[in-house]
C-alpha cells in the first residue's frame, strides 16, 4: 500500500481512583495515532494488564489504513504486582471517553491483545451488565459503574485469562513456595524419567497438580489477609517461582502447531523457569486475588465474553510460543456475538516472523473492521 504519514498525540489524563501524581505525571498515558491530517471516525483502543501498550506494534499499520488507535496505558503498566481489576478498567474507561468526547470518534472496537483478550472482555462485559466487584476489604468503585461502551471487539493472539493462564503455566513440582530449588521429582517437568514425551496420566496429574497449588496459595494469601486484620499492615508482597512449566512449551505432541518446540517467550523453558522474570513474580495479597486465583479472580475471559454481544473478531498466531490454538477456539465458543469470525496467521506471538506478517494481520482486522460499518 502507498505510504501514509502518521501523526502521533501523547494522551495523559488523570485517573477517576488516584488522580494525578504529585510529581505531575498522569497515570492514564497513551499515544493517539491517526492518519496525518485526518479526524478518523473510528478507532481501536489496547491496553494491558502490566506491559505498555502506547507504542502497540499494530498502532501505525492501523492509522495508515485510515483508523484511529490509542495505545493505552493505565496506572498498572510496569506495575503488576499492585494489580486491581477494577480500577484498571475504571481507567481504561478514561481513554474510550477521551476518543469519543475529544478525538471525534464515532466508533470505539477494543483490541485485546495477549493477556488484553480477557482485559478487555472485562471492560466491555462490565460496561453492559455491571459485574466486577472489589476484591476482599477493598470498597465498591464507583468509577466503574457506567463505563462507555464500545462497538466492535477483537481478540488478537490471547490466553483464556490471567489466572488460567499462569496456572497452566505454573510448574507444580515446588514444594516448598520459599525455596524456589524444591521440587517433586514426580511432577517434574524437566525430570527425564517423566518425558518428554509425558503420558497421559502424567499430564492429567500435572494439570491437576498445577490447580492445587493456585488454591494452595490463595488458601495462604487468604489466611494472610486475615491475620493482618487489626495490625497496622492491610497487605503484603509475596513471591511466586517457577511460573515457565506448561508442559506444551516443553513437549510440540501436546497440541501441535507452527510453533518453535521446547521454547517459550522468555527462550528455554528450563532456563527460563528457574529465572526471575515472568508473569505473577511478585504480587500482594489483594493482587493476587484479584488477577491469579482461581477461585476469586475476575480477570477470566470466559464469563465477560458471555455478556459480549459486539460483532467480534479473533485472530490466532499459528506459531505462538506460548497461546495455543485450544485458547483461540475457547475465546471464539465463549462470545456471546451472533456475528463473530476465528481467523488464523503463521505467526510467532508478537507478529514479529514472517516478515510482512503485521501488514497481514493489519489488512485482515482493518477488512473486517470495515465491512461492519
Amino acid at each position: 500500500m502507498a505510504e501514509v504519514d502518521v501523526d502521533r498525540e501523547f494522551v495523559g489524563l488523570p485517573s477517576p481512583v488516584v488522580g494525578r501524581a504529585g510529581a505531575g505525571g498522569h497515570p492514564c498515558q497513551g499515544i493517539y495515532h491517526r492518519p496525518a491530517g485526518k479526524q478518523p471516525t473510528t478507532a481501536f483502543i489496547a491496553t494491558h494488564y502490566n506491559v505498555d501498550f502506547s507504542e502497540h506494534y499494530l498502532a501505525s499499520y492501523l492509522a495508515e489504513r485510515g483508523f484511529g488507535f490509542l495505545g493505552w496505558n493505565t496506572r498498572f503498566r510496569g506495575n503488576e504486582a499492585h494489580f486491581l481489576l477494577d480500577h484498571a478498567l475504571a481507567e481504561i474507561g478514561v481513554g474510550v471517553r477521551w476518543l469519543r468526547e475529544h478525538a471525534g470518534v464515532d466508533r470505539v472496537v477494543l483490541l485485546g491483545n495477549s493477556g488484553g483478550g480477557s482485559l478487555m472482555a472485562a471492560y466491555q462485559s462490565q460496561a453492559v451488565e455491571p459485574n466486577v466487584t472489589p476484591v476482599a476489604g477493598m470498597r465498591p468503585l464507583g468509577a466503574i459503574a457506567d463505563l462507555p461502551r464500545a462497538d466492535l471487539f477483537i481478540a488478537l493472539s490471547a490466553h483464556s485469562g490471567r489466572p488460567e493462564v499462569f496456572t497452566a503455566w505454573l510448574d507444580p513440582s515446588v514444594t516448598d513456595e520459599t525455596d524456589p530449588l524444591s521440587a517433586d521429582p514426580a511432577l517434574d517437568p524437566f525430570n527425564p524419567d517423566n518425558g518428554p514425551p509425558y503420558s497421559e496420566d502424567f499430564q492429567l496429574r500435572y494439570r491437576a497438580a498445577q490447580r492445587a497449588r493456585n488454591e494452595r496459595i490463595t488458601d495462604w494469601a487468604l489466611g494472610q489477609l486475615d491475620a493482618l486484620a487489626g495490625t497496622r499492615a492491610r497487605d503484603r508482597l509475596f513471591t511466586v517461582a517457577r511460573s515457565w512449566a506448561d508442559l506444551r512449551m516443553i513437549d510440540p505432541a501436546i497440541e501441535p502447531s507452527d510453533r518453535k518446540p521446547n521454547w517459550c517467550y522468555l527462550g528455554e523453558p528450563v532456563k527460563a523457569n528457574y529465572g526471575v522474570f515472568g508473569v505473577g513474580t511478585v504480587s500482594t495479597l489483594r493482587t493476587w486475588l484479584s488477577m491469579w486465583s482461581l477461585r476469586t479472580s475476575q480477570c477470566t475471559a470466559a464469563p465477560h465474553l458471555a455478556r459480549i454481544t459486539l460483532p467480534s473478531l479473533v485472530v490466532h498466531a499459528t506459531a505462538d510460543a506460548c497461546v495455543y490454538e485450544n485458547d483461540a477456539r475457547t475465546l471464539y465458543d465463549s462470545l456471546a456475538a451472533a456475528d463473530k469470525t476465528l481467523e488464523f496467521v503463521k505467526a510467532d506471538h508478537y507478529l514479529l516472523e514472517p516478515a510482512g506478517v503485521r501488514e497481514q494481520a493489519a489488512d485482515l482486522i482493518a477488512a473486517w473492521t470495515a465491512d461492519h460499518e
